[in-house]
């Protein structure tokens, strides 16, 4: 199969994944909101603060990857998607909840992989 497709494959679900959850965090929905004061102790209207400034980030980094996918970006979205799966059950709910969301920071990881681990830092801020 054709590399640049999968790699097209891999570009949309990560965005996709993204632009779904950061719609969510704009949305400023409650579990967030009471998982991020339970984690920190912040008040709600804080906690409500920081997931809508999570899911503007989340928008940006869907837009990256479907744009131009910089590595740096495709790392932190493996890292990001593997602790927002984690947190599922530190929260209290299943474990089956983390280890439905493995695809979350699979796919970003996946398509840092095909691109090419960096060598150098230049690399880390390039496709």
């Amino acid at each position: 199969m054709n590399g640049k497709f999968i790699e097209w494959v891999l570009r949309i679900a990560v965005a996709g994944e993204f632009i779904g959850h950061g719609v969510f965090a704009l949305q400023g929905k409650k579990a967030w909101i009471g998982w991020i004061s339970q984690l920190t102790g912040a008040g709600a209207e804080t906690a409500g603060t920081l997931l809508f400034l999570i899911g503007a980030m989340d928008l940006i980094v869907a837009l990256i990857v479907l744009l131009r996918p910089i590595r740096l970006v495709l790392l932190w979205a493996a890292f990001w998607g593997f602790w927002t799966a984690l947190l599922r059950p530190i929260v209290g709910e299943p474990i089956w909840d983390f280890v439905e969301r493995w695809a979350n920071w699979g796919a970003p990881l996946a398509l840092l992989l095909i691109l090419g681990w960096p060598k150098s830092f230049k690399e880390w801020l390039s496709k």
